[in-house]
């Protein structure tokens, strides 16, 4: 808070730059939450090289229905992300993937070569 000259207190500006922050600073991994593609498609949404706890989230954005492909253990808390990111939340289904949550992003170690 900051006093002016003539001692009226500027408390709105602080208030509006806060709540700009906020929104700003939006991290799924604070909903434990893992957006694997953003603003897709659906025939993108269907490759099955995509881990089987991902979802298909359908919601509006501006008038607009987007799709985005997110990975979490709980639809709850998918559902709780998008509705505090975008408010509308269409429909969540399960994804098209195939590969086990455990072994999804697994990169084998790769062999040294042997003396002969």
């Amino acid at each position: 808070m900051t006093v002016n000259v003539g001692g009226k207190a500027q408390r709105r500006e602080d208030k509006v730059s806060e709540e700009k922050e906020k929104v700003e600073k939006f991290d799924p991994k604070d909903y434990s939450c893992e957006i694997l593609l953003e603003k897709t498609t659906k025939e993108k949404s269907y490759d099955k090289s995509f881990p089987t706890d991902a979802f298909n989230v359908t919601y509006l954005e501006d008038g607009e229905v987007k799709m985005d492909v997110t990975r979490s253990s709980k639809q709850v808390n998918i559902f709780d992300m998008y509705y505090d990111k975008y408010g509308n939340v269409q429909k969540i289904e399960y994804g098209h993937g195939s590969v086990n949550p455990s072994q999804w992003g697994y990169k084998p170690a790769t062999k040294k070569k042997r003396r002969k």
